[in-house]
């Protein structure tokens, strides 16, 4: 499956109020070297396991498998990743036709908060929220294997 989406950086925490739904999400890397990632991912009572292959050139689109493995599965795997855990809050809100994820990061990565909008083609338009800011897609400083090993701390 190709993934497509873009990243932005988020103004303010106006994206609380217009939630609809969040959840606590804890992930780690057995792989994260460049051009391709495997993600243990733990959201809130559920497990799942992600393959992610190299983004294009302009860091929009890339190979994705996802699948939903048992919490305790998904728990013993994390115990093989790499250094370094993502935790973090994601808030769900929809914009018209799109469903903008935004990440309210934790631990070492505490202050970032990062919006994802997944898109079916290249060409889509989703209506930007008033609380979305600077656009980062393509910049891997963002990419949460990399805020994995380079935490937003140590900016």
């Amino acid at each position: 499956m190709l993934e497509i989406e873009r990243k932005f950086l988020v103004l303010d925490d106006s994206y609380k109020a217009l939630s609809y739904n969040h959840s606590h999400i804890m992930q780690g890397y057995i792989c994260s070297e460049r051009g391709r990632t495997v993600r243990v991912r733990i959201r809130d009572n559920q497990g799942f396991i992600t393959i992610k292959g190299p983004s294009d050139i302009g860091g929009l689109a890339r190979y994705e498998f996802e699948q939903e493995i048992p919490l305790a599965d998904a728990q013993e795997l994390m115990k093989l990743c790499e250094p370094g855990i993502i935790d973090k809050t994601r808030w769900l809100v929809k914009s018209g036709d799109f469903t903008f994820e935004v990440d309210e990061f934790h631990g070492d990565n505490a202050g970032l908060v990062m919006a994802e909008v997944e898109l079916q083609s290249e060409t889509d338009q989703p209506v930007i929220p008033p609380f979305i800011g600077k656009e980062v897609t393509g910049d891997r400083r963002y990419y949460n294997s990399q805020l994995r090993s380079n935490p937003y701390s140590r900016w």
